[in-house]
């Protein structure tokens, strides 16, 4: 029957580590793999929370393009070229969202770009999309953040600080990461608020202000103003090289509109059936609204003439929001309204970020171009790994680059646009492949998004390369072959360890002869003790003890703790001059290998301490043993740990109850005598007087040693023998022996001290905790016979005293001890003679 971890029995069988604890503190109790369940969407559902991405990028398109053409000189001119250059930026996103329906339609799983790239280039052209890709969910985490953060300070003047800025960034990251390792899902409701708030509002604004353009009562800012962007005059005319130069630098920057719109394509699992065409018709209307929003904030612009700060606060959105609203009544509150929900979709369009990394990490990971850990689920079922990595990749570029829109953009757009290209170049092969109906025109939209994503590229790498575009570039060619060696060597560690069940024949067991243990020896203490039970477990047929001697003084030691302990394995020493602890193992193990028909086996004890500490305190010998061993051919290591943190603290226990132990016997302890000797010398008064020749009748007392001290002793009535009758002692002694009564709890040992309380003891070892009484003891002796002082000799054990001992008078060789060594001479009940 199978029994899920956790559930075998009872939760508090096993403490639980310190790390877990603060775990379920922090993250709350786990959840189980039931809980598993995949979430269909609806359309409107869908909308709301795979569009934030998308859409929010509307908020400083705008503004990125104006920034590049006022930086270029072309002063007020700036804000009549921003119109074309916008219809430039809307009919790339018009081609890239028709490229991307039939991205969703033909491919209705999750994994976006790059699926196409794998399926219709292979796994290895397809790292090209998996690191353009990975790198747009990182920069977008950074771009969404500092946009958001920036909105907020639009509105808030005291926090409109560079540093402040990207210190609340780096928070609200932290902030989106602990969220996601809790397990925030992408509920409908939550998530689509601020998309719908968002596209709401600024329509407002943009239909408010068309209406005040109409009527003649829209203001106008003048231009410059302190603080905005600036630029030197060009008399060279637009047809000169430096202003192409700078049209293209303000398209690429429009290029940041874009971004987000592939989100579709990386969850259509999630859409109700049928997925492929619930997916397109969100894909579509996504683009109609973000072409909307980014034509009617472009007009505002051009309208209001709102320019960029050099700080980027406060935004041309906040600008735009002032200007249409006014600054008074309804319209401060209006322009509030716009900030928050500007602020609020660019957070969400950031955490969706926090979903994407981890599930295409996942896909790599399990192509095996990826380490194998970033595949594994977490306490709440996420990928926590990948959570971390994406918080720990972008709160570095945010503290490196600063928390300024225009400073992130050039690490944004050409991994978003490469991860396009890859996708329209991938479905126009696979129109040409599979020639469905229809495939030409569908060939024609592919391949054009593929072709114009490959100019942005292109354009971005060339105008953007000393802003911070040559590391994306660097990122590229190092991380794609990075990529692939790791899956090479995933391949080749995956023909090593073959499956059996893959090979033809299962391989033939081993059969050795010999098998030869070693035991490394470093010092004699618990651990040694422990590795040496462990090796005999193995049956060997040569067990040997080694020591590599380092320090002479040390082995010396060493020799005379094995001799004392008297071991019954022997320790070689062998002499380790040069300190080569790891070199002197694998030739002492290779040479004893290299015999025909001998398997080794190196046993190590380690000693393992606090995860902390231990690592500063204690090197990793054992570990370097074990890794070079393990190469050599019919030879293993096994190491036998020793946690040595969690026997101290039982050791602590132990000397706390010992401790206790000692204090509660010195207070019961001293009684035992009084009480017996007062008890006999009652029992005697009320006895009747008895025949001379009749055995008198023995009264010893029951003593009960245990840990926690001994309790009051108690006597009871011995059995009477028969008579000694001088028919035989044979028959007297047989007759006794019938009559004992066995009682567990005494074993035979050393005899006690003379003078000793109790009449059982263990040689100087610590009473066990278990009750163990004394048997009652027929003494059978004979009047006017007085036993000679002192402890009668013992010829089973000469020069000490002993029950058994054949020496003495015949009254003292009758007595029958029930195989316990009870003096009773010592025990103050004994009748005098």
């Amino acid at each position: 029957m199978r029994k899920a971890v956790g559930f075998l029995g009872r939760g508090d069988t096993l403490p639980e580590g310190v790390g877990y604890t603060l775990k379920r503190r922090l993250l709350g109790p786990p959840m189980v793999n039931q809980e598993l369940d995949e979430q269909r969407l609806s359309n409107v559902a869908a909308l709301g929370v795979l569009a934030p991405d998308g859409i929010s990028s509307s908020a400083y398109g705008t503004e990125e393009i104006l920034i590049e053409l006022l930086k270029g000189g072309l002063a007020v001119t700036a804000f009549t070229l921003i119109l074309p250059l916008t219809g430039v930026v809307l009919f790339v996103m018009a081609l890239v969202v028709l490229s991307y329906r039939e991205v969703v339609t033909v491919y209705t799983r999750a994994g976006g770009s790059y699926v196409v790239a794998r399926d219709n280039f292979g796994p290895k052209v397809a790292q090209i999309a998996a690191v353009a890709l990975l790198i747009d969910y990182v920069v977008t985490v950074a771009v969404q953040v500092a946009a958001g953060t920036a909105a907020v300070a639009s509105a808030v003047p005291a926090i409109a600080n560079p540093e402040l800025i990207t210190v609340i960034s780096i928070a609200i990251v932290i902030l989106m990461c602990y969220g996601n390792l809790r397990g925030i899902r992408e509920a409908s409701r939550a998530f689509a608020l601020p998309t719908y708030l968002f596209s709401g509002i600024v329509i407002l604004l943009i239909v408010t202000g068309l209406v005040r353009e109409i009527f003649g009562d829209l203001p106008r800012y003048a231009y410059p103003r302190p603080g905005q962007y600036t630029g030197h005059h060009s008399f060279s005319g637009l047809i000169a090289f430096g202003m192409v130069f700078v049209l293209l630098r303000a398209f690429a920057n429009g290029g940041s509109s874009l971004t987000g719109i592939e989100a579709v394509s990386n969850a259509v699992s999630a859409f109700k059936p049928p997925e492929g065409l619930n997916a397109r018709k969100v894909l579509v209307t996504e683009g109609l609204i973000l072409g909307t929003l980014v034509a009617g904030i472009s007009w505002l612009a051009h309208a209001t003439h709102s320019a960029p700060y050099t700080t980027g606060v406060p935004t041309v959105l906040a600008q735009e929001a002032h200007a249409v609203f006014g600054q008074h009544g309804v319209g401060e509150v209006l322009f509030v309204a716009v900030q928050a929900a500007t602020a609020l979709i660019l957070y969400t369009g950031g955490n969706t970020s926090f979903n994407g990394f981890p599930f295409l990490a996942n896909f790599v990971a399990e192509d095996a171009f990826l380490p194998r850990w970033l595949t594994k689920r977490g306490h709440r079922l996420v990928f926590s790994n990948g959570i971390i990595v994406l918080a720990v990749l972008s709160c570095a570029l945010l503290a490196g680059a600063g928390a300024n829109v225009n400073a992130l953009v050039p690490f944004y757009a050409i991994g978003v646009f490469t991860a396009f290209t890859m996708a329209g170049f991938g479905m126009a092969k696979y129109h040409h492949t599979h020639k469905e109906p229809h495939w030409r025109r569908k060939l024609v939209i592919n391949f054009s998004a593929g072709v114009t994503s490959l100019i942005v590229v292109a354009i971005f790498v060339l105008v953007k390369f000393t802003e911070g575009a040559w590391l994306v570039v660097i990122l590229f060619a190092i991380g794609v072959p990075t990529l692939i060696r790791l899956n090479r060597e995933y391949g080749m560690e995956a023909q090593v360890l073959e499956r059996i069940s893959d090979r033809p024949k299962p391989p033939a067991q081993p059969n050795y002869s010999r098998r030869t243990v070693f035991v490394f020896v470093d010092s004699f203490d618990l651990a040694t003790i422990a590795a040496l039970r462990y090796a005999r477990s193995l049956r060997p047929t040569t067990l040997r003890a080694v020591h590599f001697v380092i320090d002479t003084a040390v082995a010396d030691a060493l020799r005379e703790e094995w001799t004392r302990a008297g071991m019954d394995v022997v320790l070689d020493f062998i002499d380790c001059p040069d300190r080569r602890i790891a070199r002197a193992a694998a030739e002492l193990v290779s040479g004893e290998a290299a015999q025909p028909g001998v398997q080794v086996t190196v046993v190590l004890p380690r000693r393992s301490y606090s995860p902390l500490i231990g690592r500063l305190l204690h090197d990793r010998t054992a570990d370097k043993i074990a890794a070079v061993v393990s190469r050599i051919p019919h030879a293993a290591a096994t190491i036998v740990p020793f946690d040595v943190q969690s026997r101290l603290e039982v050791l602590h226990a132990r000397q706390v109850a010992q401790a206790e132990q000692a204090a509660a016997a010195r207070t019961h302890l001293p009684g035992l005598a009084e009480e017996a000797a007062k008890e006999e010398r009652s029992a005697a008064a009320a006895a009747p007087p008895r025949d001379p020749d009749e055995a008198p009748r023995v009264r010893v007392p029951r003593i009960w040693a245990s840990r926690a001290g001994a309790a009051p002793a108690k006597t009871v009535p011995a059995r009477t023998p028969r008579p000694w009758r001088r028919t035989g002692p044979a028959r007297a002694r047989t007759a006794a022996r019938r009559r004992r009564t066995r009682r567990p709890g005494c074993r035979p040992s050393s005899p006690p001290r003379p003078g000793s309380a109790g009449c059982c003891a263990d040689g100087g070892a610590a009473p066990t905790s278990r009750l163990r009484p004394c048997r009652s003891v027929s003494i059978p002796t004979t009047t006017g016979r007085r036993r000679p002082p002192g402890p009668v000799p013992s010829a089973r054990w000469p020069g000490r005293a002993g029950p058994r001992s054949r020496a003495g008078s015949a009254p003292w060789r009758s007595a029958r001890w029930s195989g316990t060594r009870c003096w009773p001479w010592m025990s103050p009940t004994l009748p005098a003679t």
